[in-house]
């Protein structure tokens, strides 16, 4: 399509204007209030995608309003650059990690700033960087004499045909290795941790303080998982003599009469001691079947539970009597004690399980009368239950849990969902964790002097996918810093989630080469007023930014930064192709290139903006090629109100209006500074609320008002008062669609304008106030009358005028209504008295 100005000329020559004037830099000695804008930073696999343009541009526009309403803002731009893809590439092709990585990067960062995106680009972080890979491995061995980082057996997805550690992307849903096809297995092996359960309750209760929205929080709840129950002992049948009992966790002890068997873990310590003879064979089936499977699998919620019958007894110290012990692989041992009590009446996992295995149910709490059957879980009188019969849940809790202590059999306790941090990964393209193991002093840290322990490039990469660190012929060779023998260099590297845990913190002091950042420098800018990402973030990257923060406060990192790194969070609408989301490993990417090289950035901006609510999901359609070119067309419409035709200042796209004239202003000139000041007070308020469609929208609605005016205001539009509104209009775009903006701008107030330097405009509340509105009348729901009205309408008058109303009389015939909702200055519903 034809353009009313050169898109492309215009859109480089600002990208290029705004890097060489420096004008999106900050420091900390800024005088103006700081403002901390941030988009999560991204791995790099390659050019910009229509998600990457999104999240910027929603980004872009908060810190070039935040800039025009006179705030210091920081908003940098790094990439989150370890990873799996790039090992997995050089695995394919034999290009080295680094290579593909840095080529990555070069090419996502062009894409972002032909969006016209601004950052300061002088603080950009790359994980892979020596220089944070040292502070990575400082923090981490802070971590490690804290106590807060240890070592310890869990289990990994094993291959035994590549004889190695796979991700969990990596195992296909029939659970066999993506590479070669082998059934992947669950194997133990020894491995670091953070201690992220030692913040569980902080990180649970600062969730209420935070603006961030309730479905994360919940998520985030959630995953913490909260458990306020008891630990009480079953003795084992057979064992009583020395005194051997299965420990239980439940957060219903009031349930405990109707509990009719036990069920353990696969990995548990007493399964061996539980399992009779005829039942070995049985029970060692169920744990190698175990062993093969994912958590994940093991806790789904299907119905059919594999379990075995361990042919061991436990006493119910409720009941007295003995109740059989399964083997079950969705009881965890990490959650809890690793053995649960099982009451089929009033757990559905439980019912599903005592169906399967013929197992007795007896009820505990009654059911309602229109209750048919399956486990009842809501509230009720207690039935069956001895001492507790009568009393209700809650009751019966507490009555349950005071027995309990009561016979010393167990306590009250609180357990959670959440689990320590697993950081190991077995691969090269990570920080390696600065750790040696020596024969005589065990653990050792690489002292923070010979800091950062980096990986070596010369390694060569299987197709096993087996760690090149491993397997490489010196970097396992080290010196143990105590007694300077010989020592063994851990092969293990960090979690890419351990890089994004900090990197916001980093951003505030990039170049400091003393410590990971300054306290100080940090707390000027933290926290970060506004985050900007995807829900598919909302519980692990999250949960561990938190957890990070409040741990570098705690080992005196980051003493006065506050424990909440993100004070507000905003997560956009994914968008969606085919009904599917759009990514890279899909195929289904549609190129932001083609839109920068056609219409350009800013009618490609304008769509994200207006299509929809920014926290929605969006389709794109066969449509959505002309709503783009829609924004283009009202981009020339603004280029010709503002400039011209001729692009001299002078707007036109007025037919024959003729010239504009001074002097007092007339009623048409007056109604145009009140639709001016409409706007200004609208994008103000839009943009504060997240609402960008509609500011969009207002923009575009003035756009015609502008137009209308010129062409009918009565003597020619008076032209102080036309040029104040195209003014207004260039700066409330400016944020949104900056490059127009800036050119038209500069081409109206001479060369050297910068309307980005401009303060974002105040409006009068008197001339933004409407005059009249419309007030819809309904009967029933039923639009009966529209009435204009002041736009300042009492509900008082609002509903005497709706009745006064012959349409209204008419509806009514006579009648009287029932009642009258009054929603002023907008509608009045009158609803009818049923005979």
């Amino acid at each position: 399509m034809a353009r009313a100005y050169d898109v492309q000329k215009t859109e480089r020559k600002w990208q290029e204007l705004w890097a060489d004037e420096r004008t999106y830099e900050v420091d900390a000695d800024d005088p103006r209030p700081p403002r901390y804008v941030l988009c999560m930073y991204p791995y790099p696999s390659g050019p910009a995608h229509q998600g990457h343009v999104r999240n910027y541009v929603f980004g872009d526009l908060l810190v070039r309003y935040r800039t025009m309403q006179g705030d210091a803002v920081l908003s940098p731009f790094g990439f989150d650059s370890f990873g799996l893809p790039a090992e997995n590439a050089a695995i394919r092709t034999g290009e080295h990690p680094r290579t593909f990585t840095e080529a990555r990067i070069a090419e996502l960062k062009t894409s972002v700033k032909a969006l016209g995106a601004v950052y300061d680009w002088r603080r950009e972080i790359h994980s892979h960087d020596p220089s944070y890979i040292r502070w990575n491995q400082v923090i981490f061995l802070r971590m490690l004499a804290s106590g807060l980082a240890y070592r310890a057996m869990a289990p990994v997805n094993w291959c035994p045909s590549c004889q190695t550690v796979l991700a969990n992307e990596q195992v296909r849903a029939d659970g066999t290795c993506d590479r070669c096809g082998t059934l992947v297995v669950q194997r133990d092996l020894e491995q670091w941790f953070l201690r992220t359960t030692a913040y569980a309750q902080e990180l649970l209760d600062a969730l209420d303080g935070l603006d961030w929205p309730e479905r994360v929080k919940t998520m985030q709840r959630n995953w913490i998982g909260r458990s306020e129950g008891v630990e009480f002992d079953l003795p084992v049948v057979g064992h009583e003599d020395e005194g051997l009992v299965l420990r239980v966790f439940t957060t219903r002890a009031d349930t405990s009469f109707g509990m009719t068997y036990a069920v353990v873990a696969p990995e548990h310590p007493l399964v061996d001691v539980l399992t009779t003879d005829a039942q070995r064979q049985a029970v060692d089936e169920l744990r190698a079947a175990a062993s093969r499977a994912t958590e994940l699998e093991r806790t789904s919620g299907v119905a059919e539970k594999r379990g075995a019958d361990t042919g061991g007894k436990v006493m119910n110290p409720f009941t007295g009597q003995p109740i059989p012990v399964y083997v079950a692989d969705y009881v965890l041992m990490r959650y809890g004690t690793g053995a649960i009590m099982a009451v089929p009446a009033e757990d559905e996992r439980d019912w599903d399980f005592a169906h399967l295995h013929d197992l007795p149910v007896v009820r505990t709490t009654e059911p309602p009368d229109s209750f048919d059957d399956g486990a009842w879980i809501g509230d009720g009188i207690k039935i069956n239950s001895g001492f507790l019969d009568g009393l209700d849940v809650a009751g019966a809790k507490e009555r349950a849990m005071a027995w309990i202590e009561d016979e010393g059999i167990g306590e009250r306790t609180v357990n959670y969902r959440l689990r320590d941090w697993l950081i190991s990964r077995q691969r090269y393209w990570g920080c390696p964790i600065p750790v040696v193991y020596c024969p005589d002093h065990g653990i050792q840290p690489v002292p923070e002097d010979q800091l950062p322990v980096l990986a070596p490039d010369d390694v060569e990469f299987l197709p096993t996918g087996a760690s090149p660190l491993a397997r490489h012929p010196t970097f396992r060779h080290a010196t143990c810093p105590v007694c300077g023998g010989p020592a063994e260099r851990e092969t293990d590297t960090m979690d890419t989630f351990v890089d994004s845990s900090w990197y916001f913190l980093r951003f505030c002091d990039p170049w400091n080469e003393q410590v990971p950042f300054d306290p100080a420098v940090a707390a000027h800018y933290m926290p970060v007023d506004q985050y900007i990402g995807g829900i598919e973030h909302a519980i692990l990257h999250l949960m561990y930014a938190r957890f990070y923060t409040k741990a570098l406060i705690d080992m005196g990192l980051a003493p006065g930064i506050g424990r909440e790194p993100f004070a507000r969070l905003f997560t956009q609408g994914m968008i969606r192709l085919d009904h599917k989301k759009m990514s890279k490993s899909k195929g289904n990417l549609i190129s932001p290139a083609r839109y920068f090289e056609t219409v350009g950035a800013d009618a490609l901006r304008l769509f994200h903006l207006f299509v929809g609510p920014p926290a929605d999901d969006m389709d794109w359609t066969g449509q959505t090629d002309e709503v783009i070119e829609g924004c283009a067309r009202f981009l020339d419409r603004v280029w010709r109100l503002a400039v011209g035709e001729d692009g001299r200042g002078e707007g036109s796209d007025a037919g024959d209006a003729p010239a504009a004239r001074t002097g007092d202003l007339a009623p048409a000139d007056v109604e145009l500074q009140r639709a001016t000041h409409r706007l200004i007070a609208k994008v103000t308020q839009d943009l504060e609320r997240w609402s960008f469609n509609t500011s969009v929208a207002a923009c575009m609605g003035f756009a015609n008002t502008v137009q209308a005016y010129r062409r009918e205001a009565p003597g020619g539009p008076h032209g102080p008062t036309e040029a104040a509104a195209l003014d207004a209009l260039l700066l409330v775009l400016a944020p949104m669609v900056p490059h127009i903006a800036a050119e038209a701008w500069e081409r109206r107030r001479g060369e050297g304008a910068r309307v980005h330097e401009e303060p974002w405009l105040a409006y009068d509340p008197e001339l933004a106030r409407a005059e009249t509105v419309t007030l819809v009348v309904q009967v029933d729901g039923k639009v009966r009358d529209r009435i204009e009205v002041d736009a300042e309408i009492d509900e008082e008058t609002a509903r005497r005028l709706a009745l006064a109303s012959p349409k209204v009389a008419d509806a009514l015939d006579g009648g009287a209504p029932a009642r009258v909702v009054v929603r002023p200055p907008r509608l009045v519903n009158v609803v009818r008295a049923r005979s």
